[in-house]
């Protein structure tokens, strides 16, 4: 077994993971409404007035 050692970010490497890590949530986010706006479009506006 190979054992892993935990090597230290440089301020740079930290700073790039997190850039890269909000770019990737933001995508995320926008793929999630679309797909809730696209339902809504799909389904129609009446799917809200329905009975619960």
């Amino acid at each position: 077994m190979m054992s892993t050692v935990p090597q230290q970010l440089t301020p740079e490497e930290i700073q790039r993971r997190r850039k890269r890590s909000v770019a990737i949530a933001m995508v995320l986010a926008a793929l999630v409404l679309i797909f809730y706006v696209l339902t809504i479009a799909k389904l129609g506006p009446q799917v809200l007035n329905r009975p619960l």
